[in-house]
């Protein structure tokens, strides 16, 4: 399926948001990642929990409530797929996620993928996002 990438078409808006949270495929500049994914999920978290405390269905030891709760199940497949570009971004495969999950050294993959340019040019996962 070729995304339709006229910018007067109706539904470009709506493919290229489907592709870019959806689509395990390609790479995502930091700048998108952190304005078009980091920032909107958290601002959208914390009007959420706040929603739930004035609910009174937020419980403080998980730090989620019935809202947020739902919004972070919601949430995988678009986080997933975001990180993973951005581990493409930075020319390693998606399982450099799993590094994470190893103690101390698990911060190494939250530095790169969120501090650290990717790589220059195209790599195996495609072409540069910022070119």
């Amino acid at each position: 399926m070729k995304l339709d990438l006229n910018k007067n078409s109706p539904s470009a808006a709506t493919q290229s948001l489907t592709e870019l949270f959806l689509s395990f495929d390609g790479r995502v500049s930091r700048s998108t990642y952190w304005l078009r994914y980091m920032l909107p999920y958290f601002l959208i978290y914390v009007v959420l929990a706040v929603l739930d405390i004035s609910l009174g269905s937020f419980d403080y030891d998980t730090g989620y409530g019935t809202t947020s709760g739902l919004f972070t199940l919601v949430g995988i497949i678009p986080s997933l797929a975001m990180n993973i570009k951005r581990c493409h971004d930075r020319n390693r495969t998606g399982w450099f996620l799993l590094v994470g999950l190893i103690p101390v050294i698990g911060l190494w993959p939250l530095i790169e993928l969120w501090f650290l340019k990717g790589t220059d040019g195209s790599n195996p996962y495609g072409a540069d996002p910022l070119s």
